[in-house]
């Protein structure tokens, strides 16, 4: 009784779910700039080669793929005397805020001191605070996406906190545009001129101001947000700890769970990067389209939220994955398929929405798949969180690299075709990865004694001793 009382019921608490939900308000509006607007900031603005920008795009992924198994592991083994008063997840949480506060306003300003260098010497300069900004970036995510098992031992809870967080995550990105279409309506022509070298302190404005909210939710859920002792004991024994990774390594469940989540996030993020690429390119439209479709789509992004919220609990993984993963898909084809006046001006906004939602959808379900993966072992969730962020962050950055390779010589519809084909197919994997899913396992993670099942079907998590 007195261990049921120590964790607070997180269906009856508001504050708690709020000050959870905006603690990764920061990385959220950072990221929305980083996917939505760094190859237009450096192609368009500062006018690198499509195949420049890729590469800085490439070495974030890589520093931050190899930041999150990192910052996973050293998360779950973290012991110390501020760990223990303050909360280890928290902690790191801290460290990574200070890295992105530091590094994150340099890469959507001119090259200080050196605007007028070679590109590839400007190269090394954003290079370096990319790397500070994504070793922050993943501290806050993979900290910050531990906390779910901590916090809920219901699988139907710690769907609703991964709804919350995602809910955060599209108000974070719909404020972002807002005020990127604000800044552009109210400073010039947005509705005929495209997006060109002469707006670079209008991307730094909106960099500042979006810098600001972030900074102003990561303190209020740091103060909102008490930490609790993790209930299972971390072992002492370096052997033992070795053994508890190795065994996370050997389950194929866990790669399963992986390769949805990064077939996912390729899905949504090589979508965020390439749209506004094909908006500007492939339907020659102006710098507002630029702002308000990334807005429509997560317009749609927040009914998936709302979808996700009010879905009963017989509303399965299964399908809940297949009804995210046909919206997007059917958007995907729209592209391919239409490109005339008509669609510019009012298919697009459909297109917008399908892709949202479906993305949404398939985002959510993954997330809750991983939650699910852990179950009530906690004190390897960062570890595991870790693992699915390295897939991710790794895929979408080589993706992203290679098709800017490609994209300096290629022709208007160049963007349209790697939009399709790309995220198409790795929506495809990922709704064949999660169909494959078996009813229930039994070949789940087992830490100290206790076994771990999900249950795709029933949307339920089986726990034995």
């Amino acid at each position: 009784m007195k261990m049921d009382n120590e964790f607070l019921d997180i269906s009856t608490s508001l504050r708690l779910q709020i000050g959870y939900g905006i603690g990764h308000i920061l990385n959220d509006v950072c990221a929305s700039l980083w996917f939505t607007y760094f190859l237009v900031f450096f192609h368009l603005v500062l006018e690198f080669t499509a195949a420049e920008a890729g590469y800085l795009m490439l070495i974030g992924q890589i520093v931050d793929a190899l930041a999150t198994p990192f910052v996973g592991y050293h998360s779950d083994h973290t012991n110390n005397f501020i760990s223990a008063r303050y909360g280890k997840r928290k902690l790191w949480h801290l460290f990574g805020t200070g890295c992105v506060l530091l590094s994150f306003p340099f890469i959507f300003t001119e090259c200080l001191g050196c605007n007028t260098t070679h590109k590839w010497a400007q190269m090394f300069y954003f290079a370096a605070f990319i790397v500070i900004f994504q070793i922050g970036w993943a501290a806050v995510q993979i900290s910050h996406l531990s906390l779910i098992p901590e916090l809920a031992d219901d699988p139907h809870v710690r769907t609703h906190l991964t709804a919350i967080r995602y809910g955060f995550t599209v108000f974070s990105n719909i404020f972002v545009y807002v005020m990127t279409w604000m800044i552009l309506h109210f400073t010039g022509n947005c509705d005929k001129e495209q997006v060109g070298p002469a707006d670079a302190w209008k991307f730094r404005r909106i960099m500042l101001i979006v810098l600001s909210v972030g900074t102003l939710a990561s303190v209020l859920f740091h103060f909102a947000v008490t930490e609790k002792q993790s209930r299972i004991l971390i072992p002492n024994d370096e052997n033992e700890n070795s053994t508890l990774h190795s065994d996370i390594l050997r389950k194929f469940l866990l790669y399963q769970v992986a390769g949805i989540y990064m077939s996912t996030r390729l899905v949504v993020n090589i979508a965020q990067v390439l749209i506004p690429l094909y908006l500007h390119r492939t339907l020659g439209l102006a710098a507002r389209a630029l702002a308000v479709v990334p807005l429509v789509i997560y317009l749609g992004s927040l009914a998936a939220a709302g979808v996700q919220r009010l879905a009963p609990r017989s509303f399965t993984r299964k399908l809940s994955y297949l009804s995210g993963s046909a919206c997007a898909l059917a958007g995907f084809i729209w592209i391919y398929l239409d490109r005339d006046e008509y669609y510019k001006v009012n298919y697009i906004y459909i297109v917008a929405v399908l892709i949202g939602f479906g993305g949404a959808q398939m985002l959510v379900t993954s997330l809750s798949l991983t939650a699910d993966l852990v179950g009530e072992s906690t004190q390897a969730s960062a570890f595991v969180y870790g693992i699915m962020s390295f897939a991710d962050k790794l895929s979408c950055g080589a993706a992203i690299a290679l098709i800017q390779m490609f994209a300096d010589d290629a022709g208007i519809y160049y963007y349209q075709d790697a939009l399709s084909w790309v995220c198409g197919a790795a929506t495809i994997l990922g709704l064949t990865l999660t169909l494959l899913l078996p009813d229930q396992t039994h070949n789940s993670l087992n830490f100290s004694g206790t076994q771990v099942s999900i249950n795709a079907e029933t949307d339920d998590v089986a726990t034995s001793s």
